[in-house]
């Protein structure tokens, strides 16, 4: 087999890759379209799977035209013969499958880059077969939706996009934010413009609740802290994100002194506001099983029976012969009218550095957090990764104190002088806590709140920054 890895990290996988891309941060739109239009060019589409299992394929290649593998690996910073080498590889052989992960999805151009990749297989006629199509997260393969646990529909509240937080609580008026309840969360280490973030929550006249298990960054702000539970202590129904996995969580201790879970709370404070009778369905197995049998085909009931609940296709379904795609025609929509999309589908917009903030600044998933969870146990000082040639130009040696900042605020930490990411971008860790930075600030401190192209998600990896060496004191 081949394995391609298209990441601007030299990662482990990409240590043993047959080939690695290390693509500029958010250029991933350009180089899915070249090679949509590669696969066109060179006869390698399939016609047939496109007439009959898709619509929109014309405007899709129109979209891809004009990006050549030439203009599209000048944009990414790759060498031509390099993607070159990766389309001809895709348009000939099978089975081909794209383990599409979520950094592409964290910049101006994520969600036209995520459409644009996840239409590869389409285009090249990859389904059908065992190891073909693509993954992705899995969870969505048991089609359960909130509504099917909660009962209760949606109220017509004012929704307000987290990535604008620290909008939220400083500039909206019309009404203003006068209590915030925080839970399954730490907002002041994952939301973009934390400084931002911080003054919100620093407002004398914000009531701010946080519901935890531990003393987060946020609880530092909190009027009032509730102890959650954690699932050791609490009834839960938990899909798997990349197997398909329906999981019972069961207790397996007492909730801790006064700890309640986010179940318990929301119906306590329903009833008290007239809206139920303070009852939480998933508080105790009884309850648990009741809404288990809600769930589609019965596949709650079977688990809740001590039985294996059955994704599609037994466990382990072939795109496009066991499952469909849910569109109303079971079709793969490629050129979809019903997104919406700030810069028109497939639209790139270029980078957002500048000759004062030249670098590209991402923050990938570390393997000592999930999201900020578990930051609290992070050993030392944390390390910004940066190129040896960036380096130098800046006169950073291995382990030097910097600081890397830009107009939204600066984080001071250690320099890790290293060729796992490519020149002109530098990675600082996802999830850290104030802890691990000399100043307290992470990387949300240099994260624009600026939203996607598509659906409004925070442009994680789109913060363009400098660095330079922190004085000595």
């Amino acid at each position: 087999a081949k394995l391609v890895v298209i990441d601007p990290r030299r990662t482990p996988l990409a240590r043993i890759a047959d080939l690695h891309l290390p693509v500029k941060p958010g250029t991933d739109l350009p180089v899915a379209l070249s090679l949509i239009r590669e696969l066109f060019v060179q006869g390698h589409a399939d016609q047939t799977f496109l007439a009959g299992h898709t619509t929109g394929s014309d405007e899709l290649r129109q979209a891809a035209e004009p990006w050549t593998i030439e203009r599209a690996a000048a944009v990414a910073g790759l060498p031509a013969e390099d993607l070159a080498r990766l389309a001809a590889w895709y348009g000939t052989i099978s089975p081909a499958v794209i383990r599409c992960g979520w950094g592409q999805e964290r910049n101006r151009n994520g969600g036209g880059a995520t459409m644009a990749i996840l239409a590869l297989p389409a285009v090249a006629g990859k389904f059908g077969v065992r190891g073909g199509g693509y993954t992705m997260s899995n969870s969505g393969a048991w089609d359960i939706k909130a509504e099917d646990i909660i009962g209760v529909p949606q109220p017509a509240s004012r929704l307000i996009n987290m990535n604008h937080l620290g909008r939220a609580l400083l500039d909206y008026t019309d009404p203003p934010v006068k209590v915030l309840f925080v839970y399954n969360c730490n907002p002041v280490a994952t939301v973009p413009d934390q400084n931002r973030v911080k003054r919100g929550l620093a407002r004398e006249d914000l009531f701010t609740v946080v519901h935890e298990q531990l003393l987060t960054d946020t609880t530092a702000y909190a009027d009032v802290i509730l102890p959650a539970t954690t699932f050791l202590e609490q009834y839960d129904i938990a899909k798997g994100y990349g197997a398909y996995h329906l999981h019972l969580v069961q207790p397996v201790i007492a909730p801790v002194g006064e700890a309640r879970s986010n179940q318990d709370v929301f119906a306590g404070l329903a009833a008290r506001l007239g809206q139920g009778d303070g009852e939480s369905d998933l508080g105790e197995a009884g309850g648990l099983m009741d809404v288990a049998s809600r769930l589609p085909e019965g596949r709650g009931a079977a688990l809740l029976d001590g039985k294996r609940a059955m994704a599609p296709g037994g466990g382990a379904p072939i795109q496009f012969v066991d499952v469909m795609p849910r569109t109303p025609d079971t079709k793969v929509h490629l050129f979809p009218s019903r997104v919406d999309s700030r810069a028109g589908l497939y639209a790139y917009t270029d980078d957002p550095a500048t000759d004062r903030y030249p670098l590209s600044l991402i923050s990938p998933a570390s393997e000592h957090t999930v999201s900020s969870t578990l930051g609290e146990l992070r050993p030392g000082t944390a390390r910004l990764k940066m190129h040896p040639a960036d380096a130098i130009a800046r006169v950073i040696a291995d382990g030097d104190p910097i600081r890397v900042f830009n107009e939204l605020g600066e984080v001071q930490c250690e320099a890790a002088v290293t060729g796992d990411v490519r020149e002109g971008t530098v990675a600082l860790p996802k999830g850290l806590w104030a802890k691990s930075t000399f100043n307290g600030a992470t990387a949300t401190a240099l994260v624009p709140d600026s939203l996607t192209d598509i659906a409004g998600g925070a442009c994680f990896n789109d913060a363009r920054v400098q660095v330079e060496l922190l004085a000595r004191h």
